[in-house]
């Protein structure tokens, strides 16, 4: 029978449709990697998702198949099996739609404790410790189990911790035996694929967001431009959002996605409670409007007051020449 680390933290590895590691992959087993010895869960994915993981740091990286016509129910399956193997510390997941399924189910099923979108984890003499920014981001609180192993979805983009690669991890298969536990089935799905060159959008080191000020969805074209420019996902207000700039998958917020670039760039953006809740975790914050007293000030390490249709096209003019 095969021994795990004593200080194991077992990460369960997002797969995409085609098979390979998410990109969240190597800041997740980076996280573990600060707290304990990364154990990484790889279901139904390829050889390129176990490489994935070994090259973010897991040492051991345990594999299993799943039905890829029933949703989320073999997931939690596998993760239940390699959880009673390995007894970790900790489960790290990322905060995906996915990931957020999964940790619900699975905690209920463990009966552990649950740590949502989390920015952080630490381990102290008392054992593992999630770290969150809630109410908009009025408060950064911490939270931990009183007992067991606690259950947590990291924001993606929020943790900068890289692991050390592994060059020959210890690769087992693990044995699922299935809960028979009710799950949707997913029917025939027609895959339209829409080329892009851009990031996406949860995840991206760099992200340019649009609102209202931009006025309509032909001057969005400007934050477009600025975002390839910079190589930087597509964001937007609710705001703008709602006035049919872009469609709702570009919403950052409270009711839309949280990210924690190293670059977030508001244009157009007053700053409303409901927007800097998904995004004031961002590491540099650069701000565009012409009201000098805009909310998205308050939270902003550089700021530009003045018109936008002036001040992009300047930017953008400026980073195309350094390019050059």
């Amino acid at each position: 029978m095969m021994s795990y680390p004593a200080d194991a933290v077992l990460v369960l590895v997002d797969v995409a449709p085609s098979g390979e590691a998410a990109s969240s992959t190597a800041a997740l087993i980076g996280a573990a990697s600060t707290i304990g010895s990364p154990v990484a869960l790889v279901i139904g994915g390829s050889q390129a998702a176990t490489d994935a993981a070994a090259a973010a740091g897991a040492s051991v990286v345990l594999t299993a198949d799943a039905d890829a016509e029933v949703l989320t129910v073999p997931l939690v399956d596998a993760l239940h099996a390699a959880f009673t193997k390995v007894q970790p510390d900790a489960v790290l997941i990322s905060n995906s739609i996915t990931g957020r399924d999964v940790a619900g189910r699975f905690a209920a099923r463990a009966k552990l404790a649950l740590s949502v979108d989390v920015i952080g984890v630490s381990r102290d003499d008392e054992g593992i410790v999630a770290h969150h920014s809630v109410y908009g981001g009025a408060y950064l609180v911490d939270s931990a189990p009183t007992y067991g192993a606690p259950v947590i979805t990291v924001r993606q983009g929020a943790v900068d911790a890289r692991g050390e690669a592994v060059a020959q991890p210890t690769v087992e298969v693990l044995e699922v035996t299935a809960s028979g536990a009710p799950g949707a089935k997913a029917g025939p799905v027609e895959v339209v694929e829409v080329a892009s060159s851009r990031p996406e959008l949860r995840g991206a080191t760099k992200v340019v967001s649009g609102g209202r000020g931009l006025g309509s969805k032909e001057q969005f074209v400007l934050v477009e431009q600025l975002a390839d420019a910079l190589g930087a996902a597509i964001g937007a207000s609710r705001a703008a959002v709602d006035a049919g700039y872009i469609p709702y998958a570009h919403q950052v917020g409270q009711t839309g996605v949280s990210v924690s670039p190293q670059l977030y760039v508001a244009v157009g953006i007053s700053g409303a409670i409901q927007h800097r809740a998904g995004m004031q975790t961002a590491k540099t914050i650069v701000a565009i409007n012409k009201d000098g007293d805009a909310p998205i000030f308050d939270i902003a390490d550089f700021g530009i007051v003045g018109d936008l249709f002036t001040i992009v096209p300047q930017v953008v003019e400026a980073l195309e020449a350094r390019k050059k």
